[in-house]
């Protein structure tokens, strides 16, 4: 621990007192670290003090009668001249105007002095009234000792226990990088670095990536969530800048630290610590130590990432290719083996942005080994499940802002249908509906799925040449192919129906045979007609 005011009282060596003064068990003031011990008797020393320093004096600065006679120890009043660094208040004053020993406290005091320790039985028998009082008031902590205290003594009494704080320190910090450095050699380093760095420092730590997206590590306690504001928008302006850079940002109850990770224009990530009180020298040490770390493992991680999904699409292009037992048993050499059939396959639906959600579905998929697997193909994500363990990827996946169309359970040998039924159901996709299911689409029947797979604008294309027609002519058309297609393309009923004769109903029929290229003849193009005239709405 720190030199403190209590601490010196409690040392036997120096037989010290507390001056009378507003202190309280366990008052921050007597408890506060010395960063060391000056003794002088000039009138102000400020000049030559720092800021939470102990200050030594005999009092020979102050007036008194030594003894009965004029002696080697006599002094003049502190009145009498004004000091050379005395403030421009006290100049302005004249001699007597201001009580002298509240004017050198005061000083003290502005200059951030710790502590004043008096030594009585040299110059003074007892501490002069006046400066218990000033010291009192203004609540300076007044330390009395006697002519067997030597001044060298508290002095170095207070360097040792300095030199100590800081080979203690020095220790700390030494063990604290031997730890993160064996850390970083584990499986999942980047995790365990970040874990030892906020076990030593007891304090929260997180790492975005490129996008800004916090890195997910089981354990690792993350940014609070009344923070979680003022870091995300510090970390979005970070990297915007592109710069390599460190910030600060001081909040109530402790500080939060940022540095980014990675080169000017090629930055991987940001890495935020909160803790409850700033960081000391060898706390910044270990946050520059895991800083170079982490940088190292994002770089060698990416090329490790990106063979691994090569891998995976590898070992998805073997099992739609009906490779199965090849894939299997390689996957298991790596990471487990393939979920059990029948399975769910899942195209990840919207904007993927930097490496975040490949890597909770690394992480996901390595936590559940045999539960998931996921692949990258060409532009598509797609990630297989068992087909009753669907709401951990539906939970990352909207945590990510991101939807899914998902096909039927199918068994492995046939995943290429697993695929074909996921994209059509990603086409039915809703901010609404972020996960379709295939089996809801098959429940709307065939037309529901051709209304899901964009079939309407395949029909409006389709019948455009009748579309394009002027509006009375395009009605009567359109009208009269849905009526005589309802009555199986019979025409006397038709004709009835639409209250013309058969002749021009034909004639009708036939113009638009011609336009649309078709012929009506066949079952088949009826039954196109007929799709097209349900789907498109002109």
């Amino acid at each position: 621990m720190p030199p403190s005011v209590r601490s010196l009282l409690r040392d036997p060596r120096f037989r010290l007192e507390l001056a009378p003064g507003p202190w309280r068990e366990g008052d921050e003031r007597l408890e506060a670290s010395i960063t060391w011990a000056h003794s002088s008797d000039l009138a102000d020393p400020t000049p030559w003090l720092d800021e939470g320093q102990l200050l030594l004096t005999d009092g020979a600065q102050f007036a008194v009668e030594v003894r009965g006679a004029a002696g080697p120890h006599a002094a003049a009043p502190l009145h009498a001249t004004a000091p050379p660094h005395a403030t421009g208040a006290d100049r302005a004053l004249p001699d007597g105007a201001r009580d002298p020993e509240r004017a050198y406290v005061d000083r003290l005091k502005a200059r951030g002095i710790r502590a004043l320790g008096f030594a009585t039985g040299v110059v003074h028998d007892e501490v002069p009234p006046a400066l218990v009082e000033a010291c009192a008031a203004t609540e300076l902590p007044l330390l009395v000792m006697d002519e067997r205290t030597p001044f060298i003594g508290i002095v170095r009494s207070i360097a040792d226990t300095i030199a100590e704080e800081q080979r203690e320190r020095l220790e700390w910090s030494l063990d604290a990088q031997r730890a993160v450095a064996r850390a970083a050699l584990r499986v999942d380093g980047l995790g365990a670095i970040l874990l030892e760095l906020s076990r030593r420092l007891d304090c929260w730590v997180a790492l975005f990536d490129s996008a800004g997206t916090v890195l997910r590590v089981p354990g690792l306690r993350g940014v609070p969530s009344d923070l979680a504001d003022v870091v995300a928008e510090a970390v979005t302006s970070a990297l915007g800048r592109g710069s390599r850079a460190g910030l600060s940002i001081i909040e109530a109850g402790g500080g939060i630290s940022l540095q980014t990770l990675g080169q000017r224009g090629r930055l991987r990530g940001v890495l935020a610590v909160g803790a409850s009180e700033p960081l000391d020298a060898a706390g910044n040490d270990l946050v520059a130590s895991v800083i170079g770390l982490a940088s190292i493992a994002l770089e060698q991680r990416r090329g490790l990432d990106a063979a691994r999904r090569r891998l995976r699409t590898g070992l998805f292009e073997l099992v739609l290719s009906g490779v199965v037992d090849v894939a299997d048993r390689t996957a298991v050499g790596l990471w487990g083996p393939l979920p059990p059939e029948p399975v769910r396959l899942a195209t990840v639906v919207g904007e993927v942005h930097g490496q975040a959600l490949l890597d909770e579905l690394e992480l996901q998929a390595d936590e559940n080994s045999g539960r998931l697997f996921f692949a990258e193909r060409d532009d598509e994500i797609l990630i297989v499940t068992p087909h009753d363990d669907l709401a951990a990827s539906q939970a990352l996946l909207a945590r990510h802002g991101l939807a899914a169309g998902v096909s039927g359970p199918v068994p492995w040998h046939e995943l290429a249908r697993g695929l074909g039924e996921a994209r059509h159901a990603a086409g039915s996709v809703t901010r609404e509906n972020s996960v379709v299911l295939f089996e809801q689409l098959a429940e709307q029947g065939m037309h529901g799925l051709l209304v899901a797979s964009g079939g309407d604008r395949v029909a409006r294309r389709m019948l455009q040449p009748l579309i394009d027609l002027p509006p009375a002519e395009r009605d009567t058309a359109l009208t009269t192919l849905r009526v005589w297609l309802q009555h199986n393309g019979a025409w006397d009923p038709a004709a009835r129906e639409l209250g013309t004769h058969r002749h021009t109903l034909r004639n009708r029929v036939r113009a638009a045979e011609t336009l649309l290229g078709l012929d009506l003849d066949t079952f088949a193009a009826r039954t196109e007609l007929w799709s097209a005239l349900q789907l498109a709405t002109p």
